[in-house]
C-alpha cells in the first residue's frame, strides 16, 4: 500500500510535506522505461465477480486514486497461476495507492462506489509484460456491508 501515514518532512519553506520513497518502481527489464498514465474505471456492483487475474513479468505497476474513491484490490503470490484459496482481497480507501511488484498476480482495477480515476506509473517498452489467467470458476467477492445481518 502507498499511504501518507508514514514518515514525512517539510518542503517548500514549510508549505508542503514530502512522504519519500513510498514505492519501488521496477521497469528496467528488456529495455523498459517508466511511463505515466491515467486509468479510468467504472464502478462494479457487488458482489464483485472475479474472472481473471493478471501479472506483469517485466515491471511493477503503481496506481494512486485521483478522486478519492475507494476500490477493491485482489492479489495472489507471484509464481504459478493463482489458486482460488491463494487470492486475498481488501478495500483501499481513496487516500491509499497500491504498488504491484513485478510478477505479482492481481485483478484489474475495481472501482466500487463511483467511477474512479488513477494515476498509474508502469513499464512501457518491448516485450510481453502482461500474462492473463482466467479463473476456472468465477469467484464472488462480497463486501462487509453486503452481508445480511445475522438474526437470532
Amino acid at each position: 500500500m502507498i499511504d501518507s501515514r508514514g514518515p514525512c518532512h517539510a518542503i517548500n519553506q514549510g508549505k508542503g510535506w514530502r512522504y519519500p520513497d513510498l514505492a519501488h518502481v521496477d521497469v528496467a527489464s528488456e529495455d523498459g522505461r517508466t511511463a505515466v498514465s491515467l486509468v479510468a474505471c467504472v464502478p462494479e456492483t457487488t458482489p464483485v465477480p472475479l474472472r481473471l487475474m493478471e501479472r506483469h513479468p517485466l515491471g511493477s505497476q503503481i496506481f494512486m486514486p485521483i478522486n478519492g474513491q475507494r476500490y477493491l484490490v485482489v492479489v495472489a503470490p507471484a509464481g504459478e497461476p493463482p489458486r482460488p484459496d491463494a487470492l486475498r482481497a481488501f478495500v483501499a480507501n481513496g487516500d491509499q495507492g497500491i504498488n504491484y511488484h513485478r510478477g505479482v498476480w492481481h485483478h484489474p482495477m475495481i472501482a466500487l462506489d463511483e467511477a474512479c480515476q488513477f494515476f498509474e506509473v508502469h513499464r512501457a517498452g518491448p516485450g510481453n509484460n502482461c500474462d492473463e489467467f482466467a479463473l476456472e470458476t468465477p469467484i464472488a467477492v462480497c463486501l462487509p456491508e453486503d452481508q445480511p445481518e445475522s438474526r437470532p
